[in-house]
């Protein structure tokens, strides 16, 4: 299916759909054959390869929907990312890295690149300028996030992508928190696109999974690599994900709509100290944000005021859980200090401005006044 001019709830619905002539249903099947035939077939397909049917059509899709040539599908976030970076690293290369990221990526880094002797700087900020001072002789990649995990800061993708350019670095960002409904990175320049998409690709919390989308040669390079290290994911896990992401967009835009609402609600509660939202106007980045996102996404994370116990609210919430993940259809709230960025020091922490107080909202689709009489019975309870 030609899918140029067809509109996002169209991609997320048809394009992707498992091509089989014997085969007419409104949902894929599922193929979870582990050997194929290799005679006479124009494509060898094995599960490690990354190209059984199931694999190869929702690649299509997630492709489609991030405006490049082709992706990929991993086992999770994390073994997207991690691929990615083996693919164009090796020893005496060098990355620079945004410095407010997630925190399972900063860990990875830190503790893996050292024993292949790849050298990385975490920037001073997230201005282009931190950037550009942070390249040396053998920088070989840029990976931004944006926004980022847990502070939405705003990094300039397009100026970021010019940079790239000119010095001849191949630039990735991680578009899980925006996701491709309300940020396309391809779109500005940049060169590979990742996604842990147990978060907004899945959408139930039901599901494990990683993606990249890049250019044909840029995605050739990592399948390259990746088809050694084995992170595919399973077929029943693909096709429960190309289910989730036919309602991807109806998702992430009533989502964002309610992370909207919340946010400018939590700003005026005299209990709260600090929003941290895009889509609110005081935001550091905010008409940036404007300018290369659609909508400003499902996610936030505010402070309560200091005589207020963090871990105590979100105990005493009711309808909202308190959850490692985030981008379900239902709302959670986690302490980035006590699991995202738990691998992270105290110290390394406090640099990077995320105190023990910071709580991260994932805002789902819910009723805005049932969440906000859960906040506000929680607050009472903890204020007794």
């Amino acid at each position: 299916m030609k899918h140029k001019n067809l509109g996002l709830n169209t991609i997320c619905s048809h394009v992707g759909e498992v091509e089989d002539k014997q085969f007419k249903g409104a949902v894929s099947p599922i193929f979870l054959s582990s050997s194929y035939e290799f005679m006479d077939v124009d494509v060898k397909r094995y599960p490690r390869y990354f190209n059984t049917p199931n694999q190869e059509y929702l690649s299509k899709k997630i492709a489609a929907l991030e405006h490049t040539e082709t992706a990929m599908i991993f086992g999770s976030g994390m073994a997207a990312i991690s691929h990615m970076f083996l693919a164009f690293l090796k020893a005496g290369d060098h990355i620079v890295v945004q410095n407010t990221i997630y925190g399972g990526t900063t860990n990875f880094i830190r503790e893996e690149f050292p024993k292949l002797n790849i050298e990385f700087t975490f920037t001073d900020g997230y201005q282009v300028e931190d950037f550009e001072a942070a390249i040396q002789p053998n920088t070989k990649l840029i990976h931004i996030e944006t926004p980022s995990n847990p502070l939405l800061t705003i990094t300039d993708i397009k100026a970021i992508a010019k940079l790239g350019k000119e010095k001849g670095i191949v630039t990735s960002i991680d578009n899980t928190f925006a996701s491709p409904v309300n940020q396309n990175p391809a779109d500005f320049g940049i060169d590979l696109i990742m996604h842990s998409a147990t978060k907004y690709f899945g959408g139930h919390s039901d599901t494990c999974a990683g993606a990249i989308a890049g250019s044909k040669i840029h995605m050739d390079r990592i399948w390259n690599v990746s088809k050694n290290l084995g992170g595919s994911l399973s077929d029943f896990t693909v096709w429960m994900l190309e289910r989730s992401m036919k309602t991807m967009g109806l998702r992430v835009k009533a989502q964002s709509k309610n992370a909207l609402k919340m946010a400018k609600w939590l700003n005026k509660l005299d209990e709260v100290k600090q929003v941290n939202y895009p889509g609110l106007k005081d935001h550091l980045e905010h008409k940036l944000a404007k300018s290369q996102m659609k909508d400003f996404g499902g996610m936030l994370s505010f402070e309560l005021k200091d005589h207020l116990d963090a871990e105590a609210f979100q105990k005493a919430l009711q309808l909202i859980k308190p959850s490692m993940s985030l981008a379900g259809v239902e709302s959670t709230m986690l302490s980035p200090a006590q699991t995202s960025h738990s691998l992270l020091t105290p110290e390394q922490r406090k640099q990077l401005g995320i105190s023990d107080g910071l709580i991260r909202f994932s805002v789902g689709i819910e009723n805005t006044k049932d969440l906000k009489a859960d906040i506000k019975q929680a607050l009472k309870n903890i204020k007794k």
